[in-house]
């Protein structure tokens, strides 16, 4: 018996690497996406699922030169992701006893098969409108793969994770912070995909003013100095997306700001401090990226290093969400009439 349990611990261990590396290839790919859409050069090859004719994983070495070295880079790190995510649902299927964490399995495989789909498309149709999606599909994908590794880890399996933190204040701020940073990726992938530059090329202020005049004549004389200086033409609808990119921004700070308080604060709380004080550090580093972005003029490798923390903000902020749900789904199966020890077994 004791030979059969460490084979299984050791299976669990396995999957639980495999889920490790798996994402962090999937922050790989993110970063290799950025840079390709930074860059501009999405469409360095053209065709699809073949590289210049080529099967994509025969494309010669000499032909990997310029945009194409990025694209075609970005792709072959996908098709490993893929590859990996479907040993990653075979894998659980095999060996994990939770039918929600296998369930969790699958969906991961659906996803990146969709996500390869929708890459695909992309090229194929020339269509910006599809890169969003395909952007926030990654987005979504990482943060689930996020979740199948915590939930496969040694100190989830032990229970050790689960913290009773009865305190819906936190939970509702750190859920709602998650969804605006969520959204806030959103209108970023909307400004990045349209190729048009920065609309508002100052920080803090916009066009030297807190709210820019986006009237007719205004647009216009601002697209005429745009022009003069070799740029591509904004329009109010590309200024107002970038000012609501600003706007949530300041609303996260504010949130995550409110959720390390409270958790610092509030001594039930005291097991979600290290998690929130480092969100927070994010969320500042992230706010001075945002600000470098523009004061570089977009530069490439700043952008997508701006993208790159705006992933790990959203990922941080789900698995705490996770946690603090997990602990009030823990914290309702408390034995009445007895001390506040959590029965786990329910919630398995």
């Amino acid at each position: 018996m004791d030979g059969a349990n460490t084979s299984l611990s050791l299976r669990r261990l396995a999957i639980y690497a495999w889920a490790c590396i798996t994402l962090a290839t999937t922050f790989l790919l993110l970063c290799s996406g950025g840079i390709v859409t930074s860059k501009g050069v999405g469409m360095s090859v053209p065709d699809w699922p073949t590289t210049y004719g080529y099967n994509m994983f025969l494309f010669p070495l000499s032909g990997w030169v310029g945009g194409v070295f990025y694209e075609h880079s970005h792709r072959l790190i996908a098709s490993g992701v893929g590859l990996m995510t479907m040993i990653l649902a075979v894998g659980l299927l095999v060996v994990e006893p939770r039918r929600w964490v296998r369930n969790l399995g699958i969906i991961a495989f659906i996803v990146v098969c969709i996500q390869g789909l929708l890459g695909g498309l992309r090229v194929s149709l020339f269509k910006d409108e599809i890169g969003i999606f395909h952007a926030m599909l990654a987005q979504s994908f990482f943060c689930l793969l996020g979740i199948l590794t915590l939930a496969t880890s040694p100190s989830f399996m032990r229970r050790a994770w689960d913290v009773f933190l009865p305190d819906p204040v936190l939970k509702n701020l750190v859920v709602g912070a998650t969804g605006l940073i969520f959204l806030q990726l959103s209108l970023g992938a909307t400004m990045r995909h349209e190729h048009a530059g920065l609309a508002i090329p100052d920080f803090p202020l916009a066009y030297g003013k807190i709210l820019p005049d986006t009237s007719a004549a205004s647009i216009a004389a601002i697209n005429s100095a745009r022009v003069a200086d070799n740029k591509m033409p904004t329009t109010a609808a590309y200024v107002w997306i970038q000012m609501a990119h600003r706007g949530v921004a300041v609303a996260i700070l504010l949130a995550v700001v409110a959720a390390a308080w409270r958790a610092f604060t509030n001594p039930i709380a005291r097991a979600a401090r290290l998690w929130a004080g480092v969100w927070l550090l994010m969320i500042f580093a992230q706010v001075l990226l945002g600000a470098w972005t523009i004061w570089s003029d977009k530069a490439a490798d700043v952008a997508t290093a701006h993208m790159a923390l705006g992933a790990l903000s959203l990922i941080v902020g789900v698995v705490l969400s996770f946690r603090l749900w997990r602990g009030a789904e823990a914290g309702r199966f408390v034995i009445p009439d007895q001390p506040p020890v959590l029965n786990f077994a329910r919630i398995a």
